[in-house]
């Protein structure tokens, strides 16, 4: 198919910088990012299709997983290549949407007239159809003529099956594998107000906007609002962002955004051994992730709360299923649930997503729920183990080594392996109460399991003492900062990029580390929207420092 061809021919191994121009004369003062060609995810996908379409078309997507780039996965858009078997899949989901639409079912909402004769073509109607539908999936209006085209295809198929509504699935399916539907490409103009300098073209920031706050490609009245320019100028542009964050559609993006920072894409392969946890349930693993995002949902977001409190709320929902791990009768449903102090559970991280996930089939991992604290919630990259490293201790420990501080205690003897176990089993341990499925014990094969720990010098003796360490610790916002333009921008964070960061703190902490004063201020700020030269920004992660292990405290 001609559509796929183009696709491979546009997406096959590129990268961001693929479209990037000659280096110029660059300001080292200059803010912005590079513009980016970047792969709709699954998810994105299939809310720009269910949002125009309707809820009730189903789309059974599942693309290629994405690399993880500093530290997100929408930063992965960016880098990724589209290999045959993807566009197999792309192939598929193409003919079963527009199979959908156009069937006698749905066919009756989703198509603006009816053909004179639905047994040949009529060209009138299907105009109608295909420049909805064209205006609203393709990321970037194309010529006239291109309209034309795909009618005079859709009558050509007409006439051949007999049929109207079959030849407008024919061309429905080819403007599905468009690569102007699957793939963004931002596109750079002159910026007026600052000579010399780029800056992204309105359909580019509309589709920025769109995909960051609401995780699905514009809809028309912000393919309105491009059209007009309007994002050019800062009071409509602030009058835009105020309606997308007021937008029920703002939840499906900030699910989007969290579901991505906190990893928990793992859910989906996420398995443990049955005859050690025979209460990790089939399907518990979906509802985990679950309760971790309408947590986050409702504190940040119904609640306007303060980010920092989702590390130390007890606040949260339940379902039947997680109740039998959780050790709690639930009734039928999602509720809301507020552990009692009694349960120890305090925050998202005492919740079964982040524990099960960091954790190995057979048992709990303290040094991966240290690592995936320091790097998913604190931004800190830990460096990976030696190739040499000797894990017998923990691996296969001495049956008198009955608790997890025990064996890593016996594994820091390695000098090798001290210092990386310095920076994440301070942390680790503190969580051991909760074996590898998530649920609270106090001891380990009959000895009693000392959760006491440090964060960088605040030493504590439990696990609420890491939420409220973390609740305090000045790094856990800034994190969240540069992970939410990192995601904004799909892409790496160029250290052009600082000034704007510090900004964006600053308002972060000024309004209460709330949420939505974060979102606004990223996308009115001329980072978000303005093009800097590839040369300008980092090609790898730039993570936030970690202080030398020797300077870490620990306490094991």
């Amino acid at each position: 198919m001609l559509a796929a061809a183009l696709l491979v021919g546009s997406a096959l191994g590129v990268s961001h910088s693929t479209f990037a121009e000659p280096a110029k004369d660059a300001v080292a003062a200059d803010v912005g990012t590079s513009k980016r060609l970047r792969l709709l995810t699954t998810q994105q996908y299939v809310n720009t299709i269910q949002y125009f379409f309707g809820a009730d078309i189903k789309v059974d997507a599942k693309f290629a997983p994405l690399t993880r780039t500093d530290g997100v996965l929408m930063a992965g858009t960016s880098v990724a290549g589209v290999s045959d078997a993807q566009i197999e899949t792309y192939q598929k989901i193409a003919n079963i949407v527009s199979t959908q639409v156009v069937d006698a079912r749905h066919r009756e909402t989703l198509f603006p007239c009816k053909p004179l004769d639905d047994k040949t073509a009529d060209n009138a109607c299907a105009t109608k159809f295909l420049t909805r539908v064209i205006d609203y999936l393709y990321f970037i209006p194309p010529p006239k003529e291109h309209y034309v085209k795909m009618v005079n295809e859709a009558g050509v198929a007409a006439k051949r099956l007999n049929d109207f509504y079959a030849g407008i699935q024919v061309v429905l399916e080819s403007v599905l594998l468009n690569p102007d539907v699957l793939l963004v490409v931002e596109s750079e103009e002159p910026d007026p107000r600052h000579p010399g300098h780029m800056r992204l073209d309105s359909y580019s920031q509309a589709s920025r906007l769109s995909l960051f706050l609401w995780n699905a490609a514009p809809d028309p009245a912000l393919r309105a609002v491009a059209n007009r320019g309007d994002l050019f100028d800062s009071k409509k542009r602030a009058r835009v962002v105020d309606s997308m964050l007021a937008s029920p559609r703002l939840e499906t993006g900030v699910r989007a955004f969290f579901d991505d920072m906190f990893g928990l894409e793992g859910t989906e392969t996420l398995s443990k051994d049955a005859t050690v946890y025979p209460y990790f349930l089939g399907g518990i693993a979906a509802e985990a992730r679950e309760q971790t995002l309408r947590t986050v949902v409702d504190q940040l977001l119904k609640r306007d709360g303060d980010y920092r409190d989702l590390f130390t709320s007890r606040e949260t929902f339940m379902s039947p299923t997680l109740g039998i791990l959780y050790g709690v009768k639930a009734l039928p449903g999602w509720r809301a649930y507020e552990f009692p102090p009694e349960a120890h559970r305090a925050g998202i991280l005492t919740q079964a997503s982040f524990l099960a996930l960091n954790s190995h089939s057979t048992r709990s991992s303290a040094t991966l729920r240290g690592k995936a604290l320091r790097e998913l919630i604190l931004c800190q990259k830990v460096p990976p183990p030696p190739a040499n490293v000797d894990f017998s201790a923990v691996e296969n420990p001495d049956p008198k080594l009955k608790t997890a501080r025990q064996r890593l205690d016996l594994h820091r003897q390695n000098p090798v392996c001290a210092g990386c176990h310095k920076i994440t089993d301070p942390m680790g341990l503190a969580l051991e109460n909760f074996d590898g499925a998530g649920r609270y014990r106090t001891d380990e094969k009959g000895a009693p399991i000392d959760a006491s720990g440090s964060l960088d010098g605040k030493a504590f003796t439990d696990v609420e003492g890491l939420g409220q360490a973390l609740h305090d610790s000045p790094i856990l916002p800034t994190c969240l900062v540069r992970r939410a333009f990192s995601y904004a921008t799909a892409g790496v964070v160029p250290m052009s990029a600082d000034p704007a960061l510090a900004q964006f703190n600053k308002t972060f902490a000024s309004e209460g580390y709330r949420l939505r004063p974060l979102l606004k201020a990223i996308t009115l700020n001329d980072a978000f929207s303005k093009v800097i030269e590839p040369s300008a920004a980092p090609a790898a992660e730039k993570s936030a420092s970690i202080p030398h292990p020797e300077k870490v405290a620990s306490n094991p």
